[in-house]
């Protein structure tokens, strides 16, 4: 064997045993208050895996819930008693999950502790999943941003219906650029949070999903059952709207035709999406989109403190990044 050729072969295996080792990746969970993280670490500790996870394991999670909401009450200690269940250890501190894992799902169901949950990961260098809502607060949202990007640590948040099979087929151009859409989800609320925040966000997401970015105002109204309904105004004079319903629904009317949209196909391509995120560092959705999303949202709550009057999404951002500074 010459020496070039023994070079070459030591060269492969060196990239190969470099490659599996980068597969071998341990998670832990923030937060054991939401159906995800058992969704979750149900397909990352299945054996066999799927493709798509292969090699990342869930190894350990933090449980700590919301004492003032009644369903983080209930919820904790029965995920916990399951997640554990699936070989996952419970951990009493953040500190002590990032020393046992390599990436963080930060899935705490109430946004509004979320900021702080995150600095530790964001100071030990572990990239972070950021379940829905990303934060309690518009401003909290641009301060996550802010800070992950000062620390150079890669996060990403969304809603699993952004991986509906319809809606990204839409995002990918099916039907061409989509000039009119609208979808639906239910829209349960909790006081602690601005309206849309606590689940309406599932429809929200579809809608800018496939409408993308590029909103400048919103006015909220009622149907006539006296569902919230919010219609956006994009650049261009584009219109989406997002209308509160039992089902998860909705269409993508473009250039080419219109399509159905708004499904919720389970939770494991959004799964998958962020076991990509890990692998790559390269989040699937951009903070930009992210906070419009939140902006689109806060501002029909201001909409509705006006009594249906059009907001502009730049007058809440402003708002907002003005107390992200203080």
């Amino acid at each position: 064997m010459t020496l070039r050729r023994l070079t070459l072969l030591l060269s492969a295996a060196a990239l190969t045993a470099t490659s599996l080792e980068a597969q071998n990746i341990r998670a832990g969970i923030i937060g054991l208050d939401t159906s995800h993280v058992l969704s979750f670490s149900k397909t990352l500790n299945a054996d066999p895996q799927d493709p798509e996870v292969m090699g990342v394991r869930m190894v350990a999670a933090y449980p700590k819930g919301s004492p003032d909401i009644e369903g983080s009450v209930k919820r904790v200690p029965e995920y916990t008693e399951k997640v554990k269940a699936m070989g996952v250890a419970i951990v009493p501190s953040i500190k002590d999950l990032l020393d046992q894992v390599d990436v963080v799902f930060l899935e705490t169901n109430d946004g509004r502790p979320h900021l702080e949950q995150l600095r530790p990961c964001l100071e030990a260098g572990k990239p972070v999943f950021i379940d829905k809502p990303i934060a309690g607060t518009l401003t909290d949202a641009i301060k996550i941003f802010e800070e992950a990007k000062a620390a150079g640590v890669p996060v990403f948040s969304s809603s699993s219906l952004r991986f509906g099979k319809g809606t990204q087929a839409v995002r990918n151009g099916s039907v061409g650029k989509v000039m009119r859409a609208e979808t639906t989800s239910p829209a349960s609320l909790e006081a602690t949070h601005p309206d849309l925040f606590w689940y309406g966000i599932h429809g929200v997401e579809s809608l800018f999903t496939v409408m993308g970015t590029g909103c400048v105002s919103v006015k909220r109204g009622t149907t006539a059952e006296g569902k919230i309904t919010v219609t956006g105004t994009w650049e261009g004079g584009r219109t989406g709207t997002y209308t509160e319903a039992k089902g998860y629904t909705g269409k993508a009317v473009g250039e080419k035709g219109e399509a159905a949209v708004g499904s919720y196909d389970g939770y494991d391509p959004l799964l998958f999406a962020a076991v990509h995120f890990f692998r790559t560092g390269v989040a699937p959705v951009s903070p930009e989109e992210t906070l419009e999303i939140y902006a689109f949202m806060e501002a029909a709550d201001e909409s509705k403190r006006q009594g249906g009057a059009e907001v502009t999404l730049k007058s809440v951002m402003d708002k907002a990044r003005a107390a992200a500074q203080k």
